[in-house]
């Protein structure tokens, strides 16, 4: 019973750990934007921060502007003149987000780092809130990862298989289409042929050839 109860803890730690976000640097150019984008399904929970470095400019502070947008170019996201901020929100749509930065001051420099810290799905929820919240701790808490790891893992499993079958339709659908014109080509050469038969047989008698 304990190894049964050790090895669901390490796996739901492995698990957590697999869907845990981690927080991306970006170096924002003098002069452009940069941005990063992630790929989402439908009603999913995202929570991100954002700050500036200033390492490299210890006697100016520079700002940005960041823009947030949905895949149908919705925004989602806007800030100006900004050195550190949030958003949140549900998504909506499936497919890419895609998160802007660019300097918006005149205090430019030759760039600047954000440290971006963007988390999607189990990774946006307090466990030591829930915890308090519902009495839990220890193998009980790490058990409840588990569960929640293991339904994310599910949806994202159905999201694949979806996205698997549409693109299977797609290529089945080109296949036929490509056959078709495969066909319709070969249709076309054999009209072809026959008019350039027909015409040089006309043009055969009326040399008298044949």
């Amino acid at each position: 019973m304990a190894a049964a109860l050790a090895l669901s803890v390490a796996a739901a730690a492995l698990a957590v750990a697999s869907l845990r976000a981690e927080a991306v640097w970006l170096d924002v150019p003098q002069s452009g934007t940069k941005c990063v984008s992630e790929e989402i399904q439908s009603n999913v929970v995202v929570l991100a921060d954002y700050s500036l470095m200033y390492e490299s400019h210890p006697y100016s502070h520079p700002t940005i502007a960041v823009k947030v947008t949905s895949p149908y170019g919705n925004t989602l996201h806007h800030n100006e003149n900004a050195t550190l901020g949030q958003f949140a929100f549900t998504t909506t749509e499936t497919g890419n987000y895609l998160a802007c930065f660019w300097i918006d001051s005149t205090e430019k420099g030759s760039g600047i780092s954000v440290n971006l810290d963007w988390k999607i799905g189990i990774a946006t929820k307090d466990w030591d809130a829930i915890a308090k919240k519902e009495k839990i701790e220890g193998v009980e808490l790490e058990l409840q990862k588990l569960e929640v790891a293991v339904e994310a893992i599910h949806q994202n499993l159905i999201y694949l298989k979806a996205r698997e079958a549409e693109m299977r339709t797609v290529s089945e659908k080109t296949n036929a289409r490509v056959a078709w014109f495969s066909i319709l080509s070969l249709g076309v050469c054999i009209a072809v042929s026959v008019l350039q038969l027909w015409h040089l047989q006309g043009y055969f008698r009326k040399k008298k050839l044949i």
